[in-house]
């Protein structure tokens, strides 16, 4: 049994770090006994040839795909070009929209042939006992198809007991090099449920309420599996990773009783840290946690039913620069009843908080509470056109201010950042930075260089060079990419060396030669030779 798992495209500015979901499902069906190849058009180009080929090479049975709301668009369309090209296959997705959209998503996308609906391990293990034989399937819990113009959603399935038995993401089916070019880190989790009611937020719904943790021995046991691929900087995605001091000191001790260097971040809520707590992780390798803190308006504060006051805020953010751990804050536009004098209270406290902080747009996701009750709130939604559901864009609207105020707001705020980032790129250009800023303004200027090498596939297309006659062939054909990719992109040259010349020296590109050709390409991961 093949299986395709399509990792559709997501644009740089929401930071495409290796997508954790995918390598999950790919692992769950590697357990079950299928041969699974990752169709990655996140640090690839994609294009409907792109994928006959690949569809042609790989000749799998199945193709899925998972989503959030935002890339569910292209994500359906990548599924129903599949289905289009190769009728014969079972098609899928997953993830947390289409598990709270799956009668309008199959009713939108008919090529889709099921819905996964929330956790989709066991699912997945049912189905291959099944043999992927798709009428046996369709007797499964968790599962949604359309039958006669019907939509059927089956019972949901329960929640996995024991996160334990799941094995490790399959990120060895991903092309590591091309993500550590970019250089995100790689997220993990170490539980999955949360307990807490906030109305924008899809996890209560999508992984209950009950708190299921992993073992601090296999979650290090990950920690150093991902270590081993050459990568050094770990995100901790889960939001409660710090609600149990015990369990945040089991998981440390056991990084440093392996001693184990790398660096790494966290999501936290500002009511469950402590300093003892933040001091182990620092001693870990923690240097930055980021808190959702959401308003400044402690009545709009329980409207939300965040759970937290702005005073353990305050204390958070106060007791993460003790211990020497970078804090952010991150705030909402647009929650109910959102209004001039809100955002005033919020930007003033957001200021003051002494952390790193910015906005996101409120985006009422399928599934969420402010979404299903909207007739409960003071607060219309615009659209469902769900690319613009990127936190990016203002898409709901108060009694008290439109859209164009909302983004007004956010717009105002960007612009300050935007005249302190003027100023230090033209004092890049001017040769009068400090090194720490001139560094700062370059790894900017590469991560958009990277991420148009991937999204374009740039190597691939500039990267075959006839070297025949030449003394140095190796340096006439570096020298040839170099002067193609600053035709190509515009981009500084010596920046453009500089890079590939570091990622050849790290492993993540090399170059094939034959007698008269050198061919870049690049590498699967620093480890692998693989292409």
């Amino acid at each position: 049994m093949r299986v395709a798992i399509v990792a559709p495209p997501y644009p740089l500015e929401e930071a495409p770090a290796p997508p954790l979901g995918v390598t999950y499902v790919a692992a769950a069906f590697e357990a079950a006994g299928a041969e699974v190849r990752i169709f990655d058009y996140l640090v690839r180009g994609y294009s409907p040839e792109k994928l006959h080929a690949e569809i042609d090479d790989f000749k799998p049975d199945v193709l899925g795909s998972t989503s959030v709301t935002m890339n569910f668009p292209v994500a359906a369309q990548i599924v129903s070009e599949a289905k289009r090209y190769r009728p014969s296959l079972l098609t899928m997705m997953g993830g947390p929209h289409v598990s709270f959209t799956a009668e309008r998503s199959l009713k939108e996308y008919p090529a889709i042939d099921m819905i996964v609906i929330g956790e989709g391990e066991q699912t997945i293990a049912e189905m291959m006992s099944c043999g992927m034989e798709a009428r046996a399937i369709k007797k499964l819990k968790g599962i949604a198809y359309q039958e006669d113009g019907m939509v059927i959603v089956n019972d949901r399935r329960p929640f996995i007991e024991d996160i334990d038995t799941l094995p490790l993401p399959a990120r060895h089916l991903l092309p590591l090099s091309r993500y550590q070019a970019l250089g995100f880190p790689i997220s993990i989790i170490t539980s999955r449920g949360c307990p807490y009611l906030c109305i924008f937020c899809q996890g209560r719904k999508m992984v209950g309420h009950r708190i299921r943790t992993r073992s601090p021995s296999l979650i290090v046991d990950e920690i150093e599996q991902i270590l081993s691929y050459g990568i050094d900087r770990i995100n901790v995605a889960d939001d409660l990773f710090v609600s149990s001091p015990k369990r945040v000191k089991e998981v440390c001790e056991e990084i440093m009783r392996r001693r184990l260097q790398f660096s790494w971040s966290a999501f936290a809520r500002v009511n469950t840290v402590d300093k003892e707590t933040l001091q182990l992780m620092r001693e870990a390798g923690c240097d930055s946690i980021s808190f959702g803190v959401e308003t400044g308006n402690a009545e709009m504060m329980k409207r939300i039913k965040k759970g937290i006051t702005l005073a353990q805020a305050r204390r958070a953010v106060s007791l993460c620069r003790d211990v020497g751990i970078i804090p952010h804050t991150s705030f909402i536009v647009g929650l109910p009843g959102e209004s001039s004098e809100t955002l005033r209270e919020t930007a003033e406290f957001a200021a003051d908080l002494g952390s790193l902080y910015g906005y996101h747009m409120l985006a009422p996701f399928p599934g969420t509470t402010v979404r299903e009750d909207i007739a409960d709130y003071d607060l219309e939604i615009l659209t469902d056109d769900w690319t613009k559901y990127d936190a990016n864009h203002a898409i709901v609207r108060t009694s008290a201010l439109s859209a164009a105020q909302l983004q007004e707001f956010v717009a105002d705020f960007e612009a300050e950042i935007n005249k302190v980032w003027n100023e230090m790129v033209r004092g890049y250009y001017a040769k009068i930075n400090t090194p720490a800023i001139d560094m700062q303004v370059e790894g900017h200027f590469r991560m958009e260089l990277v991420y148009r090498l991937l999204s374009e596939d740039l190597i691939e297309k500039l990267g075959t060079v006839e070297t025949d006659g030449f003394d140095d062939p190796f340096a006439f054909a570096e020298e040839t990419l170099c002067d193609r990719i600053k035709k190509a992109t515009g981009v500084d040259r010596d920046l453009i060396k500089k890079t590939i010349r570091d990622f050849v020296a790290k492993g993540y590109l090399r170059q094939k030669v034959s007698n008269t050709t050198h061919c870049w390409s690049w590498t699967h991961n620093n480890r692998d030779s693989r292409g």
